[in-house]
């Protein structure tokens, strides 16, 4: 997900390749359920999320002018760092909560940023809480803490409970946030994109590059590098020796940081045998570096159903919506099938496995009928948020 920009010197025929696209979509959106606004919305966040012109028709009837203020609220851990999209004259919007992923920019991400304006800019009241330990690329329960925490805070201040939206494995942990009996009452519904089901199959996708998915197949994607990284970084104990995790800790967080230049300061000070162990470790795919893995995932076994929310799925009531990229290689698709499959018939509102979305960014050019598809979705979500 993108900022939003803005396009000069449009064609005559990308002008009319717009009004044709946006009057279809409208249309459309007159004989689909939940409701024509909630469909218009949904068009203008998703161009804006992409970087392309909201139609002016789409437009001039569901934008809102926002403010944004950053404020810190106390909860039973601690204090909360978070910020608050508002659209301007309306105090008693809809309310949603919408959380980071896995990214040291926590809620100053410009993509969550663009994101959350342009939800707010619809006319909802948009809470981004930080998680610190996601923002340390560290996903644990104390994130889950902190979510529940979130959404008890956001309910009392709006009135009622609100929709929760998790990005990557935020999503996961907002699950089962909304699966705990103290959390419970504040969720409204949740919307995990992109999220882990089981982090023992996604541990194992990592060195595998494969997932099993319900119905016995297996999706076969080569993983991404940052996935097994990230788990290096959470657990470098169990790939160096003492001495080394601090200087070895340095590297992997510039290289998931994506900060070149402090990447090779920090490459500069190991010595030859930490230089080695951390090329070893940029090597997911050799064997070594995937026997490390594998003894590291064995190691933290008893940790991981804690993180995962397929061992409450069957018996959560609140609502669930659940969106994944079809060629996601972060966290595959097959875990938002195995979701589907574990929640009742009841609680789960709606699923999309969509080839317009990567992990969390967006593709560029879609079929027609895959961004119809994606823009119901958003839709249902953006109608559940309004929903008293």
């Amino acid at each position: 997900m993108r900022r939003p920009v803005k396009e000069h010197g449009t064609s005559l025929h990308k002008i009319i390749s717009i009004t044709i696209t946006a009057t279809l979509f409208t249309l459309l959106a007159f004989a689909a359920a939940p409701s024509v606004k909630a469909h218009l919305e949904a068009i203008a966040v998703l161009d804006q999320v992409a970087g392309q012109p909201v139609p002016r028709i789409v437009g001039d009837f569901v934008a809102e002018p926002i403010t944004v203020e950053d404020l810190n609220f106390t909860a039973a851990s601690g204090l909360i760092r978070a910020r608050i999209y508002l659209p301007a004259g309306k105090p008693n919007a809809p309310a949603l909560i919408l959380l980071h992923g896995v990214h040291h920019l926590g809620i100053d991400e410009p993509r969550l940023e663009s994101f959350a304006a342009a939800m707010a800019s619809t006319g909802l009241r948009v809470l981004t809480p930080e998680l610190p330990g996601i923002k340390d690329y560290r996903v644990g329960e104390a994130s889950i803490r902190t979510i529940g925490e979130s959404a008890h805070w956001f309910a009392q201040r709006t009135g009622g409970p609100v929709g929760v939206m998790g990005l990557s494995f935020a999503g996961g942990l907002a699950l089962l946030a909304a699966a705990d009996p103290l959390y419970h009452p504040d969720f409204k519904f949740v919307v995990a994109v992109g999220s882990q089901d089981s982090m023992r199959r996604v541990t194992e996708y990592y060195r595998t590059g494969q997932d099993l998915r319900p119905n016995g197949t297996t999706e076969i994607l080569p993983a991404h590098e940052y996935g097994p990284l990230v788990i290096e970084y959470q657990h470098l104990e169990d790939f160096v020796a003492a001495p080394d995790i601090a200087p070895i800790r340095e590297v992997l967080r510039a290289h998931l940081y994506e900060d070149p230049a402090a990447e090779k300061a920090a490459l500069a000070q190991l010595t030859s045998q930490q230089l080695t162990e951390s090329t070893q470790l940029m090597n997911a795919a050799s064997p070594a570096t995937r026997a490390q893995l594998a003894a590291s995932e064995a190691k933290h076994a008893a940790e991981m159903p804690g993180l995962s929310p397929d061992t409450k799925l069957r018996t959560l009531t609140t609502p669930v919506y659940l969106l994944h990229g079809e060629a996601d290689n972060i966290i595959p698709s097959a875990e938002t099938l195995w979701m589907a499959s574990e929640l009742q018939p009841k609680t789960l509102q709606a699923m999309l496995i969509s080839p317009v979305i990567s992990h969390l960014d967006m593709n560029a050019q879609p079929t027609l009928a895959d961004r119809w598809r994606l823009i119901h979705f958003f839709a249902l979500v953006l109608h559940a948020v309004e929903q008293k």
